[in-house]
């Protein structure tokens, strides 16, 4: 499966902040958020940047349920956000492509409809 890796100057938090409120306006639920770095510092490590936004929307999960219910396995889609050098790297795999190994229709088609969710997602996150 292609991971769809973009690149910005943007710090860590402030791309996922801007990640989620990129989220919020479309609209989709941020479902998670997990900071790699702020749990690494609770047991005393220093980590670059490093976390993960769990993006998704209920109506399209039951959809994904009603197609076929192990594909929720796969549900919320993660973006992974984490620094690299001077870069913050913003990093998913496309709902489509996480899609595919079900062979389901009705996944494909839904797949298809989240994949410019999920670029729309990305690109006004990582606009200046």
């Amino acid at each position: 499966m292609r991971l769809i890796q973009q690149t910005t100057t943007q710090s860590c938090d402030e791309c996922v902040a801007r990640l989620k409120a990129a989220a919020a306006a479309l609209p989709m639920g941020v479902v998670a958020h997990i900071n790699g770095q702020a749990n690494a510092a609770k047991q005393g490590l220093a980590v670059a940047g490093d976390q993960i936004v769990e993006i998704f929307r209920p109506d399209f999960a039951v959809r994904v349920w009603r197609a076929c219910r192990p594909a929720g396995l796969d549900i919320p889609i993660r973006v992974h956000v984490y620094q690299d050098g001077d870069h913050t790297i913003v990093a998913y795999r496309a709902p489509s492509q996480v899609f595919a190994p079900y062979g389901v229709a009705e996944l494909d088609v839904i797949g298809a409809e989240l994949d410019p969710i999920f670029a729309t997602v990305i690109e006004r996150a990582l606009r200046p």
